[in-house]
């Protein structure tokens, strides 16, 4: 039987200022991380920090460990799971082989060899500037030279990132030691037809005896096959009558069947590789329509909405990734609502405790190919290294019933037609025959039950703009950029694939990633952590659209950036929920942070959840109320993705912003399940100018609808009452008091609250759950509570 050894101990890192200088090395780990263990490195999410570590992206690095001669079978391999990312690997001096890919597995055969291990990092800057001065420059949206290598593009920084390009042994390695044959590579498809799920295993093998007869035997649960090796190819088919379906969040249950393939040599067993599966249909449906080209998925004939979250690498060093973080991090996306997360092309294809967890949580997985915002050379050595990439990525991820979805790139084909590249490239290569040839050609090849699409966004053709919003998916970035939110109500994209606002993170983590600094909107650390282009002055433009700025206010200013953060999402996703089925989904930029940083994201750096996660929860609830403007008037949508009807009545009230009731009406409505109905406001309750606005209620569900800016609202000053409760605190209206927040990280540190933003009208009372406060004192949470006032 195969026989794996993990290599994790032993390992040193060599200084390359000083040969002599041998530090422990941590496996799987990184050069920074080591450095920071060692203290050799302030830690670069602190401060202004980043700066004063970038010189060690630009040295090469050695790893070493003595490795000891297998023994007991015919063959042992060296077998490195990643490897960051242009590396030497010599044994005794001798070179085992030479690698430049991070996203790929190495394997080395290390028969009867011992020695000293080294593996030799070279600076990924000096590769990718070779490769560069090999094929020429292509364009990109930064300058760093992330295009050139096949290496994580956002170690290179991002307009949410720190440039920190990382080197070093990223994944396990590990030697195998086996006789005869070991199983190399397993492909297994899987379908369902007429309630039989059907598994076909499709298997590679390597072999040290060419003349030995090798069978297959796989078994699933009571359903077992065998199968015949010929040569180093065999199949082997399993059905599974009755096989229960695996669904997305919110519309079943994730059953998750175990699969065992055993390869054999006569009756002895030589390798064994194990799998869970689920069994599901899958679709794309991007037939043309009276709109244009549409963009739905379809899982076992449901048509879905598909509630989003962009994922970006949840750590800059992401070799510090455990399974129990993966496991928080997407269990908050599913109890936000989600169902749909998309693995975005600049980072990584995640670990498999990513997948496993998706598997179990129902959340669907869209995974990017790692290409992301610029033009990318189809030439050696690169091309050879994106298809090895390509086919061990889709067969290794293939076994993930959440996998539903293979994307080309992020951008590329968006940035070829607006971002004045082909200028520059005067008919050089960029990347449009990865997306449009080489990548759909492998996943047709090797993973068929799936479907791929080129980019995002892509329009499915040249003969539309790639990123226009009536074909395909579409990224919405003209209104964070340029206009005010209000303008996502403008169009009716058919899936929006990135749209997002900017906010800082919460206030604690503010404190500790800036300890000791006066914080302001533009004190430098605050700048340092604030990576996009004029991002300061677009959140100051977002926000003046709706409040009086509030100069030299911090507190202020940090908490109504995260109200417009909120509410600029709120604004895309009601109206586009509304537009069911016209627009199938919406995949909000983004979920995680990968340090402390101002950004889009919904859950920061520190994982502390921002404003905008807990409106999430509203925003992708099953059940949801909007209002929309159109034809002058006002129209209620009720929005249900239930697989039950919703119907009842929805009680509408004109008010006035002191509390008054100026008009009220109930109507009857039924929306069907994973349906939209209307229902029209009557003129009467239409709210008449700032003082007014509309209130919507149907069960536990509100929608409310302010006719003005929040500058223009005559708000009455707030008043509520605060009390200890168990578990939290209880606040009580006086007056309107809107958009109540309380941020429980400024009682302490680690003190959590269990929802975001509330308006409450006069009278009304909600509790506030909060964990990890030691010392509940209702002054102190007064002291924490923040709500919009009226403008001075």
């Amino acid at each position: 039987m195969l026989q794996a050894t993990p290599l994790t101990d032993g390992w040193v890192l060599r200084h390359p200022d000083d040969p002599g200088a041998v530090l422990p090395a941590a496996v799987p780990g990184c050069v920074h991380t080591d450095l920071l263990a060692a203290r050799l490195i302030p830690d670069p999410f602190l401060g202004t920090n980043e700066a004063d570590v970038a010189w060690v992206g630009r040295r090469e690095w050695t790893y070493e460990r003595r490795l000891r001669a297998g023994a007991g079978h015919e063959q042992t391999d060296l077998v490195f799971d990643g490897l960051d990312t242009a590396a030497e690997i010599l044994l005794d001096g001798r070179v085992l082989g030479r690698v430049r890919n991070m996203h790929r597995s190495h394997r080395f055969d290390v028969t009867g060899l011992e020695g000293l291990l080294t593996v030799r990092f070279a600076s990924a800057y000096a590769e990718a500037e070779a490769v560069r001065g090999r094929l020429g420059e292509r364009p990109g949206a930064y300058a760093e030279p992330y295009q050139y290598l096949r290496k994580m593009a956002c170690s290179f920084g991002w307009d949410w990132g720190p440039t920190l390009v990382t080197a070093g042994i990223w994944r396990p390695v590990r030697l195998e030691q086996w006789s005869t044959a070991r199983i190399a590579r397993v492909r297994p498809l899987v379908t369902v037809a007429d309630g039989t799920g059907r598994v076909e295993l499709h298997v590679d093998v390597e072999r040290s005896r060419v003349e030995a007869g090798l069978t297959l035997e796989a078994r699933i649960g009571d359903a077992r096959a065998r199968g015949r090796i010929d040569g180093t190819r065999g199949v082997v088919r399993l059905d599974v009558p009755g096989a229960d379906l695996w669904w997305p969040r919110g519309y079943g249950a994730q059953p998750l069947y175990e699969i065992e393939l055993t390869l054999l040599h006569d009756a002895d067993a030589l390798d064994v590789w194990r799998r869970r599966i689920g069994f599901r249909t899958l679709e794309l449906d991007t037939s043309a329509d009276a709109h244009g080209t549409g963009f739905t998925l379809v899982v076992n004939g449901e048509r879905l909405f598909a509630r989003g979250v962009n994922w970006i690498p949840d750590d800059v060093f992401p070799s510090r990734i455990t399974p129990e973080r993966y496991r928080r991090r997407l269990t908050k996306a599913a109890d936000a609502g989600v169902d749909l997360v998309r693995v975005w092309g600049g980072g990584i294809y995640e670990s498999e405790d990513f997948y496993t967890a998706c598997d179990e949580l129902g959340l669907m997985v869209w995974q990017d190919f790692p290409f992301a915002c610029a033009a990318y050379p189809e030439e050696q050595p690169l091309r050879g290294e994106v298809e090895a990439e390509a086919r061990e990525n889709v067969v290794r991820l293939m076994p993930h019933p959440s996998l539903v979805l293979w994307n080309g790139n992020n951008e590329n084909l968006w940035g070829f037609r607006d971002w004045a590249w082909e200028g520059p490239l005067a008919g050089d290569s960029w990347g449009e025959g990865y997306y449009l040839g080489l990548l759909p050609r492998v996943v047709a090849e090797l993973d068929p039950t799936r479907p791929y699409t080129a980019g995002s966004p892509w329009s499915g053709s040249w003969d539309h703009h790639p990123n226009d919003p009536a074909h395909g998916t579409h990224h919405s970035w003209e209104v964070w950029n340029r206009a005010d939110h209000a303008d996502y109500r403008r169009d009716v994209p058919r899936f929006v694939a990135e749209f997002g606002w900017q906010a800082p993170p919460a206030y604690a983590t503010l404190r500790r990633a800036l300890a000791g600094e006066a914080l302001a909107p533009d004190s430098p650390g605050m700048l340092h952590h604030q990576k996009a282009d004029d991002g300061n002055g677009k959140l100051r433009r977002g926000l003046e659209r709706h409040f009086a700025f509030p100069e030299g206010d911090f507190d202020r200013w940090h908490y109504l950036t995260q109200v417009n953060q909120a509410r600029a999402v709120s604004a895309g996703i009601e109206h586009w929920r509304s537009h069911w089925p016209v627009c199938a989904g919406t995949v909000v930029w983004q979920l995680n942070d990968c340090w402390p940083v101002t950004s889009w994201a919904a859950i920061d750096g520190d994982e502390r959840e921002k404003p905008l996660y807990h409106e999430l929860r509203r925003l992708y609830a099953d059940r949801l109320l909007t209002v929309r403007e159109e034809g002058g008037g006002l129209t209620l949508v009720a929005v249900n993705q239930a697989a039950d009807s919703w119907a009842g009545t929805v009680t509408l009230r004109r008010m006035s912003v002191d509390g008054a009731v100026l008009g009220s009406v109930t109507a009857a409505f039924e929306a069907g399940r994973r349906a939209v109905t209307e229902v029209p406001v009557p003129r009467e309750l239409v709210p008449g100018g700032p003082k007014e606005f509309l209130v919507a209620d149907a069960d536990d569900v509100r929608a409310l609808r302010f006719p003005a800016p929040d500058r223009e609202i005559p708000y009455p000053r707030p008043e509520f009452d605060v009390e200890l409760v168990p578990g939290g605190i209880a606040v009580t209206a006086r007056t309107l008091v809107r958009d109540l927040l309380l941020q429980a990280d400024r009682l302490e540190p680690d003190a959590r609250a269990d929802r975001g933003l509330v308006t409450l009208l006069p009278g009304e009372r909600v509790t506030i759950g909060v964990t990890g406060w030691k010392t509940p004192d209702a002054a102190a949470a007064r002291s924490a509570l923040y709500c919009v006032e009226p403008t001075r």
